[in-house]
């Protein structure tokens, strides 16, 4: 049975809220109907001409992807610019589409975990813990209205705990208020003291989070002046589990040269491949990895105490540096083959919600050839 394309964002904004992207981002449903109906959802890294027509000529109702069509802001769709021809062709095609990008990179079960998944890391947390400290919301809800509550607020992200959704702990109690002139309670009349049996729920809020939590808590909550309180943990993201990047360790130590032949027997497969950085005998065995651009995390690397530091996009001037401070090395792969992994987890999320789902194997880096230079003479 097709779901209305407001209740998929919605199913894909629980695991991915987007109150966790970074400010600069521009995540969420870009073109469609939230009305229409869904029945089947394609997913891909980029919304390039070829993957939008693999999406139509899949008679996908929803094109998911991970990076944004429009991450500056824009005036026109006409088709006399690239972008505006596929939001038309889209349009016409019946496919909405939906982004989920910085607010994927920093999931728990988002871009870099799958990615340190793939290469079986254990042991794994964030290379770049999220900024803020988490925070739990503490609120009195008539217990009618508990189960109901509970739902809007994991839909806007909180109750996230590791492998775990919805995590939450309520203990019964009674509540009392009077209404005064000039309010409109839901419960009771102005100016009577009102007896309610309520619970006290008490769930957490990752950083970044809370803004659509408390709008979830206004818009849910029964009543016209809910009590509830959010109180920050002490000690900033130690614990996190949320943030950029993942550190785990390998189940054995291995080389640097082994390390790399792993990494590129799992990644997907380019034209570009892999390249190293480092002493290829060196043993490894601590592993940070980072789904995407990945050279402003090399400090945090260094200070994680990685043997090995796996992204893409490495520049040479960063990365001269970086060696030559001695570890992490360095294993550099391409863009689209960091943040493809994630697409599989991306599409069990959805096809436990009951949504037919397909995944696009299209290679959407820029480099379609690689030729290596002939080894210097005698080697």
């Amino acid at each position: 049975m097709p779901t209305p394309l407001a209740d998929v964002v919605d199913a894909v904004h629980r695991h991915y809220p987007p109150g966790t992207a970074e400010e600069w981002d521009a995540v969420g449903l870009v073109v469609g109907d939230t009305a229409a109906p869904v029945t089947r959802v394609h997913l891909a890294v980029d919304p390039t001409e070829e993957v939008v027509e693999e999406a139509l000529g899949l008679r996908a109702d929803l094109l998911w992807v991970h990076h944004p069509l429009f991450l500056k802001g824009t005036t026109t769709v006409a088709t006399s610019s690239d972008k505006g021809r596929l939001v038309h062709r889209l349009v016409s095609g019946g496919c909405a589409l939906l982004t989920s990008h910085t607010n994927a990179d920093v999931a728990v079960d988002g871009v870099s975990h799958a990615l340190a998944d793939l290469l079986g890391l254990t042991g794994q947390r964030p290379l770049v813990p999220s900024g803020g400290a988490p925070a739990t919301l503490v609120v009195h809800v008539p217990r009618t209205h508990t189960s109901e509550l509970l739902d809007a607020l994991a839909g806007a992200g909180a109750g996230r705990q590791g492998n775990y959704e919805r995590a939450a702990f309520t203990s019964p109690g009674t509540g009392t208020f009077r209404p005064l002139d000039g309010a409109t309670p839901a419960i009771g009349a102005v100016g009577e003291t009102e007896v309610v049996e309520e619970d006290r729920l008490e769930i957490l809020v990752p950083a970044g989070a809370e803004g659509a939590v408390l709008a979830a808590l206004r818009a849910a909550h029964p009543y016209e002046e809910p009590s509830f309180a959010l109180l920050r943990h002490a000690g900033g993201p130690v614990g996190a589990t949320t943030g950029h990047g993942r550190v785990g360790e390998l189940p054995a130590p291995t080389s640097l040269d082994a390390f790399a032949a792993l990494a590129a027997d799992r990644l997907p497969a380019t034209p570009a491949g892999l390249t190293v950085g480092g002493d290829l005998d060196a043993e490894v065995r601590t592993v940070a990895v980072s789904g995407g651009s990945g050279d402003a995390f090399l400090a945090d690397a260094r200070r994680a105490g990685a043997d090995v530091y796996l992204t893409a996009d490495l520049r040479h001037h960063p990365s001269s540096e970086h060696l030559a401070g001695g570890r992490p090395y360095l294993v550099s792969a391409t863009h689209w083959a960091t943040e493809r992994p994630w697409l599989d987890v991306a599409a069990g999320l959805l096809r436990a919600e009951g949504l037919e789902v397909t995944v696009s194997d299209l290679v959407t880096d820029p480099w379609t050839a690689r030729h290596p230079a002939p080894s210097p003479e005698g080697n």
